[in-house]
């Protein structure tokens, strides 16, 4: 994968998740999670799967129980992220051979979604923790930990989060929302590209 930017693709729909995904990988951003409270889910995250496996980790946000996570995989998705820290949801992840990216926001959460095996934290939501806040629970993660911030996370303050630690961001509302075209999803895609680009040269 190149950039560590998820796009939240809450409310989109079967028929138009090939063409979205396409203008999204052709943008530059190739991690792509359809919420399971979207209409018909698990279709667009097989539509998706199947047109561009091997060139995006695509698979589903707000996946709360094991049963969702079990649903996820067999529609093809390898990718299952979560609003809150279920280290129930988190061992079934790894054990379906997926990528576990749990919400946390608290140490203690954090450090249980890692002993559960999370491939990476989702700082959720990140408006409540702040850059300070960020900087004081990075300081005692291991270093190799991924580390993305969802809520509160855009063009504007890419460079402000990169700095007290963030590797990466999800982006909903401000990339994709029902009823944006795949022409104004593909220039927003742009844009944010090239602002994470200007923000993760340091």
């Amino acid at each position: 994968m190149s950039r560590k930017l998820i796009a939240i693709l809450r409310g989109i729909r079967p028929e138009e998740a090939k063409d979205v995904a396409a203008a999204l990988i052709e943008a530059g951003i190739d991690r792509i999670e359809v919420p399971l409270n979207s209409p018909e889910p698990l279709e667009s995250i097989r539509i998706m799967t199947d047109a561009f496996a091997g060139k995006a980790l695509i698979g589903a946000g707000t996946v709360l129980t094991v049963k969702d996570v079990e649903n996820v995989a067999a529609a093809g998705g390898k990718l299952i992220v979560s609003p809150n820290c279920n280290t129930d949801v988190i061992r079934a992840t790894k054990a379906a051979g997926l990528q576990s990216f749990p919400g946390v926001l608290t140490p203690t959460e954090c450090f249980a979604a890692l002993e559960a095996g999370a491939d990476g934290l989702k700082i959720f939501p990140s408006v409540m923790l702040g850059t300070e806040g960020l900087k004081a629970i990075r300081a005692v993660l291991p270093k190799e930990t991924e580390v993305y911030i969802v809520g509160g996370a855009g063009p504007d303050n890419f460079r402000d989060w990169f700095a007290a630690g963030a590797d990466g961001f999800g982006i909903g509302t401000a990339l994709y929302k029902p009823g944006r075209s795949v022409e104004e999803v593909a220039s927003v895609a742009k844009k944010m590209v090239e602002a994470y680009d200007a923000g993760s040269s340091k």
